[in-house]
Parts: structure tokens; sequence; C-alpha cells
């Protein structure tokens, strides 16, 4: 669990990058902050592994002070995933990977082990990609690199600072999906900074939008979708562009069932294949997938990642990367 109580970040000439943060983050939690350029976002990530130190108030990890670290044993058990992937060129993909597990002196049986393991978990095969440079792998090749190494000596949190936002929109969403998969199995403690709100509506458990230093709104993506805090946040998500899509039916999003699923028993919520998109959103906050019925007759699936993709879709990018 990570606290922020009161904290504040100012600089000698008088800017303060952030005001009066208070926020809990909560364990395998994915968390995403959002805003626009200047806003404090990632002023606000890195204070959390104490690249930036805080001016007033406290920051808390399990309710120890993250002051009360020592820096290495804060920082091993903190992956952190830059924009800028950041390989070292000189070495192999293996030895990139296994950079903190040396360090904390893990044997070379245990590290290949792991390496091998991660690699296979974002689809890269270690036997073809092992031994490769960084310059031989294509950019979300790499990407997928450098999430693997933030997770290599399993850290229970990832700070992830605009980590897909260089990449061309097919590897982008690409990794978005493996991202969100991934999570599903690994249930870490993912704080991750954007400046698209379609990244952050489809990602996020909650979503922290910031603005001017100060945080506006943190919810789910159904309630800044349905509940904006202030016409700021209405403009930034989008609230408008949503409004009429909330007003079609499940239809173009459910997955028909294939041979081997027709005629079992699901213990499945159900719902009608007429209900709307925003109701589903209702039911699918507290249910990963549910089945669809038209006429009494289960037709298919629908699940939480298909309506909130929806969703993200009819809306713009907005804002910009802070500077």
């Amino acid at each position: 669990m990570i606290t922020f109580d009161n904290v504040s970040k100012e600089y000698p000439d008088g800017t303060a990058a952030v005001r009066d943060l208070n926020l809990t983050i909560q364990p395998g939690e994915f968390f995403v902050v959002i805003g626009p350029s200047g806003c404090g976002k990632t002023t606000m990530l890195k204070m959390i592994n104490r690249l930036i130190r805080l001016t007033k108030g406290t920051i808390l990890i399990d309710n120890k002070r993250i002051s009360d670290y020592k820096i290495d044993e804060l920082r091993w058990n903190i992956g952190y995933v830059l924009q800028q992937i950041a390989l070292f060129p000189h070495m192999t993909i293996l030895e990139n990977i296994s950079i903190v597990p040396e360090l904390k002196g893990w044997d070379k049986e245990k590290i290949g082990r792991r390496v091998d393991e991660l690699l296979e978990m974002v689809g890269l095969d270690p036997k073809t990609y092992r031994d490769r440079k960084p310059k031989e792998l294509s950019g979300g090749q790499q990407q997928r690199v450098g999430v693997v190494r933030a997770l290599a000596a399993d850290p229970d949190i990832i700070l992830m600072d605009e980590p897909f936002s260089a990449l061309d929109p097919i590897s982008r969403e690409k990794l978005q999906e493996d991202l969100f998969t991934l999570q599903r199995n690994i249930k870490k403690t993912i704080v991750f900074v954007t400046h698209d709100m379609k990244e952050a509506i489809k990602l996020g458990d909650r979503i922290c939008v910031m603005n001017e230093g100060s945080i506006v709104q943190v919810g789910t993506p159904k309630d800044l979708l349905e509940n904006p805090a202030d016409d700021f946040v209405r403009n930034f998500v989008g609230t408008d562009r949503v409004s009429s899509v909330e007003k079609m039916d499940l239809t173009k999003l459910v997955r028909p069932l294939n041979a081997e699923e027709i005629g079992l028993d699901y213990q499945l919520h159900s719902i009608s294949v007429k209900t709307s998109i925003k109701e589903a959103l209702e039911i699918l906050t507290h249910e990963d997938e549910v089945t669809v019925e038209d006429q009494g007759a289960i037709i298919g699936k629908v699940n939480r990642q298909a309506v909130i993709q929806y969703l993200a879709d009819h809306l713009q990018e907005r804002g910009n990367r802070d500077d």
C-alpha cells in the first residue's frame, strides 16, 4: 500500500510542482495518473522511489515512511519503466534483465530461469531473444524487455512513466493489452503515468486526474465517465463523446460461444443482449465476465475489458506529455 499524506513539492524559486496530495493506492491496484502537461503527475511518480525529494508531508509504503528505507532496499523493491526504454546497448537481453537480481545476489541458475519465465510471459521466445542485443529488437520488443526488466527481481511495486507513448499505435495497443493481461496474472501494485485518456480508461482500476499540481478527482473509469467532478474532468475525459455511446446495445461486443462451450452450465451473472453499454459497465464493475442472453438462451459472453475498450475507442486522446 502506498500512502501520500499531505505531500507537496516546491522548488527554490517558489514553483509548486505538487500541492497537498492525500491519496492511498491499494496493494495489487492498477492506478493511473493523468493530466495535462506540467500538472505534476511525473513528479508524483518519482517521489515514490525518491528520485525527487518531497518538500512537505509523508509518503509511506506498507505504513513505513520511504525516508526510513535504505535507498537500495527501497528501489530494489520498486520496478521502474520509462518512456525512454533505456536498455544498455552493449548488453544482451539476458544481461539487461539480470541487473537487479545480480545486485541482490541471486545465483545464475535462478536468474536464468527467471529471465526465461519473464520473456515467455510477454511473448518473446527465450531461445530466440535471450542473447540478442537491444538494437536487434523492434521498439515494441524493446519496451517488452523494459517491462520484464522491471519485474525481474519480483518487486511489489511497478512505476511506469509514459511507457508506451513513443511507440507506433499498433505496438502501443498490443502492449496495452499485454500489460492488462499480465497484471491479471502477477497482481502487482502498478502506478502508471499517461497523457492518454483512452489508455487510462483501458488499463486503470482507478484513475487520478491532476491539474496544476493538485488532485481533481480519483475514481474508477465508470466514476469518471458518469460522474466527472467538474468541467475540467468532463472536458479532459471527453464525457460528451461517450454519452451517446452509452445508449448502444451490446450486440457488437458479444463473443459467441464456441462448440465446446455450447450447453455448459455457466455460473456467471447473465444479462440481456438488449442491456445498454452503461448498464453493462455497472455490472462489470463487480464481475470480470458475464454471459449474454437473447430470449432466454445464452448466445455468448462479454467481459469488462471489451466494454472498457469500446468506450475508450470513442474517447479522443487528450492532454500532452509532461515537459
